[in-house]
């Protein structure tokens, strides 16, 4: 494992709600990034949600991160923001300019951009007084506006990680032509990631975007299995449209119609859990299908020790961790072909893909496997292997540290250049 690069910090990492269960990718990197001595100081705009709060750590870091929208009840904070903007009114001026040119088109977007231009003011003093060096904004969106506009006040470098599949389906509304032009560099978390973000921007800059894939922690999931029975399928994930899991009902259902023992946990929740518990019952599946609720990282990792097949049935994704997690704990994973799932799941190496939308591809595929113990011990090693050579997070936290140590070694707020402006 290379040594990371020199980085003189600390560096703000930018979110639009953060802590949260689902963003356990970020609390892995993180983690890592100050196992390897940097001070990382965590920014969310809007407060986490305490009732989507997962475990020891993000009880911790909810305690911690700057509250960005909460800062402006602070009057003494308010004032801070004004003057120092009034200070650099060249600065200012250009931050504005920067803010209307990306403005999308109705008053709506209108009032929106003048929020965020708000909440940039907003973050400059913490990045002042902390004397930050770089800041990193994950998912590009309304978060990655506000990281925008701020380094632009504060005349630091900035990066954002961009995951999808949702920000390439809005690129034009969150503009990321302009925000990878204007960052130091861009990560994506697949290769399939970094072709959509070549699609948005500029060929002059396709040199920034760089393949930063997202992490596990292998250790957490090298306990042994438990004892497997051949007959026990597991979804992890939000209950929503874009994962499928009606079509997993619908799977298991012809799985039932063939004879098949076959057991689902699905641990999530979402708007579609109504639906689906309907789905379940109209499908008569109560006796196998269990709705386990939402897990944290041990929980999943726990679950996957009794699990035989990690199920994927997404019409869209991103690069979906729960996939990593699954191969470290040697499960192989049935998933739709969609995205950058086929950089995880290698057909008939890690797991199978299928067909999207198509139960009968998905059960064909899930049964195939079941009926085959020794091909799944087999993909369950290679899955091991794969995780532990291209996802362990503390080396994609160092692949990311070295793509911001080249700027952060430089003066960051408060260069005199900028001082007199």
């Amino acid at each position: 494992m290379p040594e990371p690069k020199r980085f003189r910090g600390p560096m703000a990492m930018v979110t639009g709600r953060y802590p949260g269960l689902s963003l356990t990718f970020i609390d892995r990197e993180v983690r890592a990034l100050r196992e390897m001595g940097v001070d990382v100081i965590t920014v969310t705009v809007r407060s986490p949600d305490p009732q989507a709060l997962s475990g020891e750590f993000q009880h911790e870091e909810a305690g911690r991160v700057f509250r960005l929208l909460a800062s402006a009840r602070r009057p003494a904070h308010v004032i801070k923001a004004l003057y120092l903007a009034a200070r650099h009114p060249r600065r200012l001026a250009a931050t504005a300019r920067l803010a209307i040119n990306t403005c999308p088109a109705g008053a709506r977007a209108m009032a929106l951009q003048l929020a965020y231009f708000a909440e940039a003011l907003l973050l400059v003093p913490l990045l002042r007084a902390s004397n930050v060096k770089h800041l990193h904004n994950h998912l590009g969106d309304s978060s990655g506006t506000v990281t925008m506009l701020a380094a632009e006040l504060a005349a630091i470098p900035f990066s954002i990680t961009l995951h999808g599949p949702e920000i390439f389906q809005s690129a034009q509304r969150w503009r990321l032509d302009t925000k990878i032009a204007r960052a130091n560099f861009v990560a994506c978390i697949s290769e399939h990631g970094r072709q959509q973000a070549m699609r948005f921007s500029d060929e002059a800059h396709w040199h920034k975007l760089k393949v930063v894939r997202c992490g596990v922690n292998p250790s957490l999931y090298a306990a042994a299995p438990a004892a497997r029975t051949g007959r026990d399928l597991l979804f992890v994930g939000r209950l929503e449209e874009r994962k499928g899991v009606n079509f997993l009902l619908d799977a298991v259902a012809l799985l039932k119609t063939r004879g098949s023992g076959v057991r689902l946990k699905i641990v999530g929740n979402g708007p579609q859990k109504d639906a689906l518990q309907r789905q379940t019952a109209a499908l008569s599946l109560e006796a196998v299908v269990t709705f386990a609720g939402t897990q944290d990282e041990a929980g999943v990792a726990e679950a996957l020790r009794h699990a035989d097949l990690l199920a994927v049935p997404s019409l869209s994704e991103g690069l979906p961790v729960v996939i990593m997690e699954a191969l470290a704990s040697g499960v192989p994973v049935v998933a739709s072909a969609v995205d950058g799932i086929p950089e995880l799941v290698r057909d008939g190496e890690t797991g199978r893909l299928v067909a999207p939308c198509d139960p009968r591809a998905l059960a064909d595929g899930l049964e195939q496997l079941l009926l085959d113990s020794s091909l799944c011990q087999r993909m369950g090693a290679a899955g091991r292997q794969l995780i532990a050579s291209e996802h362990d997070a503390l080396c994609k936290a160092r692949e990311l540290l070295n793509l911001m140590a080249p700027h952060g070694v430089r003066n960051g707020a408060g260069d005199a250049k900028h001082d007199e402006q």
